[in-house]
């Protein structure tokens, strides 16, 4: 029996009605009720198996529906391009058509020059809109970053969130705005020169609304994740779902011109299939033709080489990876972190940085300093624009009991120098909202679920700390609303020194980094305490909390230093450069350019 291609779920709209399409493999019978009409239409059987179709005629965008199965249970499309009310509320169809681009020539940005700006659209602005984050666009392309990274989008229970408990896949969160919003985000953008990502999330569903586990096999007991059973990608019935999400990421790239995707943690993403869905995706992603090459990134702490590896070479085939090692390294180093995952980076030194930025990563099969096991592999292959390092993201920062900031943490001067650092390196940066001038607002957890769910979430964030010690406070209830607001940026800050100052080294820094695009890194540690890292005839030199004096003799200039009164404020300098030395009394960082490389 032939094996028919399987369509696309969704509703498609035509001038004379709508074609509304359902995977639904678990039941026999789908029909579309229809609020405006105060009709049910049922849906035929597809040639290809487990879908269920209908022309609707004179359907148009706004229209209201659900679905009812089996002539009993009603629920949202899974695949429901609109929930204006919420999960749990009615789909509506949307015209994928009426928004008007005006971004056919962009081309995208080089993944060697990406700088990625992370951000939560709900707290990123006071309006917690998209149209919040359009209009501060302008800001984010005079910083200096050349890609924003939107965290999760697709639509997910109450108010607000994080958005990892996604349950509509299609559908952006109502409360940021419609999805020509969105659309018209990402257009200016393009306009502005940036590129735009979306994190996106396949290794589970949220608890609550996640209706297409209800019409199809979603799940396997095969494998499980600290979620519970695994997403099902090579069990029965698993080729509808790898089809359900595959078209899901394809239909983000395409439909709202996104630029690339950041993949959740992959290690979740559990598939022995003799293709791995990754590699299928990167496949299909890279296929595309309309537009730039889409990039994809993966979230994964593991150092696997065949992650980014090409499909030819029996690789996944994605472009790049976020490296964690770099962030554990930098907040061991500067924050003296070593509970939990930290411990692996204890005792820690500048060569280890060195190390890592010279091949990508640092564990690459050598033993665990806590655990034992050996772990990651060597980085052969890698390029280092495949390697996105950070000093903050969202995980980093919010899944620490207060949500506290790096720069809360540390002195001043720490955080110019590994700013400094995670600026200059030939690896891709990423940066979390408010970092670039030294945000003190907390990014907390925050939730929105009903009563029942939002008690066992709040018990859940207390037990998860309960041994933990040193932080200061009671944590805080991710279902209290002043969690959520607590979390809000303070736009105010950057207008007050240091914050002021702080940014403006970052605006110099990236300005800095347009003009070495291109040119490798090389790393070299001189003691416990201080790297180099010289990209053609710019050279970095970094000290962390300790005293140094540097010669720099052989500098035609040095570009700019920690020690500015620009990058302080009102903060007493712990850097002074006269004469042709530097002199640290502490942490610092200078970067200059080099007269032999010059003429070299």
């Amino acid at each position: 029996m032939a094996i028919h291609p399987f369509p696309d779920p969704g509703v498609t709209l035509s001038p004379e009605g709508a074609t509304f399409t359902v995977w639904a493999p678990s039941h026999q019978e789908v029909e579309v009720m229809l609020e405006n009409a105060g009709a049910f239409v049922a849906l035929a059987r597809h040639d290809a198996p487990g879908f269920f179709t209908a022309f609707v005629p004179d359907v148009r965008a706004g229209e209201r529906y659900h679905y009812r199965l089996d002539n009993s249970i009603i629920f949202p499309d899974p695949a429901s391009r609109r929930q204006p009310e919420g999960v749990h509320g009615p789909s509506e169809v949307v015209d994928p058509c009426a928004f008007s681009w005006t971004d056919a020539a962009w081309q995208g940005v080089p993944q060697r020059d990406l700088v990625f700006y992370e951000l939560h659209v709900g707290s990123f602005s006071p309006e917690g809109t998209f149209d919040g984050v359009t209009d501060r666009l302008e800001y984010l392309r005079d910083l200096g970053v050349t890609a924003i990274e939107l965290m999760p989008l697709a639509e997910f229970p109450g108010r607000h969130g994080w958005g990892y408990d996604h349950a509509g896949l299609f559908a952006p969160f109502h409360g940021y705005g419609a999805p020509d919003d969105l659309k018209r985000l990402i257009n200016r953008a393009h306009e502005l020169g940036l590129a735009v990502f979306l994190d996106v999330i396949y290794n589970h569903l949220g608890p609550d609304g996640s209706y297409v586990a209800a019409y199809g096999q979603m799940f396997t007991r095969k494998h499980t994740t600290p979620w519970g059973p695994a997403i099902n990608l090579d069990d029965e019935g698993s080729a509808g779902v790898r089809h359900f999400l595959k078209t899901n990421a394809l239909y983000w790239l395409q439909e709202f011109h996104f630029d690339g995707l950041r993949l959740d943690a992959i290690h979740e993403i559990k598939d022995d299939s003799p293709v791995h869905f990754l590699a299928e995706l990167s496949e299909a992603a890279h296929a595309l033709e309309e537009g730039p090459r889409r990039i994809l990134i993966a979230e994964d702490h593991r150092n696997l080489n065949h992650v980014i590896r090409p499909v030819a070479e029996g690789g996944w085939g994605l472009d790049g990876m976020w490296i964690d090692d770099f962030h554990h390294l930098m907040r061991n180093i500067t924050a003296g972190d070593q509970d939990g995952y930290f411990a692996s980076f204890r005792d820690t030194a500048a060569h280890d940085l060195a190390d890592t930025i010279n091949r990508g990563w640092y564990y690459n099969g050598f033993k665990d300093k806590a655990r034992g096991a050996r772990r990651g592999t060597e980085a052969v292959g890698v390029r280092r624009e495949q390697c996105v390092y950070c000093i903050q993201n969202h995980d980093q920062i919010g899944n620490r009991p207060l949500g506290d900031r790096l720069y809360t943490a540390i002195d001043h001067h720490t955080y110019l120098a590994a700013s400094a650092l995670v600026l200059f390196t030939e690896g891709l940066p990423l940066l979390f909202q408010g970092q670039e001038w030294g945000a003190t607002t907390p990014f907390q957890f925050f939730s929105d679920h009903m009563p029942e769910l939002g008690k066992l979430v709040s018990k859940g964030r207390l037990e998860e700390f309960k041994d933990f010690t040193g932080f200061g406070g009671d944590v805080p209830d991710p279902q209290d609303p002043a969690t959520f607001l607590r979390s809000r940026l303070d736009w105010s800050e950057p207008e007050t020194p240091p914050h002021g100052n702080v940014l403006q080294f970052y605006k110099d820094l990236l300005r800095l980094r347009k003009q070495l695009s291109g040119l490798p890194a090389e790393a070299c540690a001189l003691d416990r305490h201080t790297l180099t890292v010289r990209r053609g005839a710019y050279e970095l030199i970094v000290v962390f909390k300790h005293a140094a004096q540097m010669d720099l003799r052989e500098a035609d200039q040095v570009i700019l230093h920690t020690g500015e009164p620009r990058y302080l404020g009102e903060v007493f300098p712990t850097l002074t450069v006269r004469d042709g030395l530097a002199d640290f009394a502490g942490s610092g960082a200078l970067v200059a350019r080099r007269v032999e490389a010059s003429a070299s």
